[in-house]
């Protein structure tokens, strides 16, 4: 879309055969020229079909017509639009989450942020592109590059644009990179070496537990409370606590049984009230670190854990879609499948290993 002060040379390169519609002389393309105040917005209706030029044309006046025409809107740049943008995402989005949007839209403005709206072209957005992305993680360009979408996106909903200008800049390809998985052998040497520290390392070998047997993420095992317990029917509830799961849905999952011994030892030991938390620390990540170097193992995360879990699982042939539902994920188990799908593979030629009768027998 280019927008122009200037009224159509017809006589030159345009002929006019409709209110606002164009037809160009040496391609027969049709355009479409509409003002709106002072502005006039001229666009290719990219046809040379008159019928289906006039459908087009009734299409863009009406886009037209819905844009804003105040003298603000006309100001405003894009700075002010991701402010406003931002505004509306508080009520919605976690603070972790709110916070590393901020974060984007302060790189973006660092290059775009004083142009107004109408400055802010599709080819002022690849120019952010060039020289935002070769500096940065492609997971890094990929959020900042999907804010600004966001961010233009709204000023069209708002009548402040026409068009997003941003809606065609590619995504960068994200390195792929196989998880740290923890044996069972290493898993339990992690274990030992933090049962083996002070006391104080106890509450960080408990989440490390807590989230090895769960699959919980580390805020999902962190907010969970007893009452979210019930040893009766064999079933656990993430919730989430306070900020709600990652996808804002509470989840019922079985209470599987390594994770039932671990819980009614914990609750013999601790003698908790409904209301408590099962883990008493938000973090174990200093912990771990201390206790991986002191077992020699390579540095497990919380995270980290959480893959020991769905490794497990898929090991033990569990189908992707219950161990999707178990961690929380709505894709149906397409994630599972991508990033441990080769566990299974290795599991199935060592069992095929035990596979040794023959006619000889």
């Amino acid at each position: 879309m280019n927008e122009s002060n200037d009224p159509p040379r017809a006589e030159a390169a345009f002929q006019k055969v409709a209110e606002c519609l164009y037809r160009n002389v040496s391609s027969g393309r049709y355009y479409a020229f509409v003002k709106r105040g002072r502005k006039q917005y001229r666009r290719s209706l990219k046809t040379t079909d008159r019928k289906v030029a006039e459908r087009f044309l009734a299409d863009f006046r009406q886009h037209v017509s819905r844009l804003s025409s105040t003298t603000s809107a006309s100001q405003m740049t894009f700075r002010g639009l991701a402010t406003r943008w931002i505004e509306t995402l508080r009520a919605h989005l976690k603070p972790a989450s709110l916070r590393r949007r901020e974060i984007s839209v302060v790189q973006i403005a660092s290059i775009v942020g004083g142009l107004s709206l109408r400055q802010v072209t599709s080819r002022a957005c690849e120019e952010w592109a060039n020289k935002r992305s070769p500096g940065i993680k492609a997971s890094t360009y990929n959020n900042e590059r999907d804010t600004l979408r966001s961010i233009m996106e709204y000023g069209k909903r708002e009548g402040l644009l026409l068009d997003n200008p941003a809606e065609k800049l590619p995504r960068r390809k994200l390195p792929r990179h196989s998880p740290l998985i923890p044996s069972q052998k290493q898993f339990a040497n992690l274990i030992q070496s933090l049962r083996r520290l002070d006391s104080r390392y106890q509450p960080a070998a408990n989440l490390a537990e807590l989230l090895a047997y769960s699959g919980m993420r580390q805020a999902e095992a962190t907010s969970i409370r007893w009452r979210d317990v019930d040893f009766e029917n064999g079933r656990f509830t993430v919730t989430g606590g306070e900020t709600g799961t990652k996808n804002h849905e509470a989840r019922e999952i079985p209470l599987f049984p390594a994770l039932r011994a671990f819980l009614e030892a914990l609750r013999v030991k601790a003698k908790p009230l409904q209301n408590d938390l099962i883990a008493s620390i938000g973090t174990a990540r200093k912990a771990l670190k201390h206790a991986c170097t002191k077992a020699e193992l390579p540095v497990f995360t919380h995270h980290t854990l959480r893959h020991y879990f769905v490794s497990n699982a898929v090991e033990a042939g569990i189908d992707f879609k219950t161990i999707a539902a178990w961690v929380g994920h709505k894709d149906g188990g397409l994630l599972v499948a991508k990033t441990y799908g080769h566990l299974r593979d290795t599991h199935s030629y060592e069992m095929a290993k035990r596979m040794t009768f023959s006619a000889q027998d």
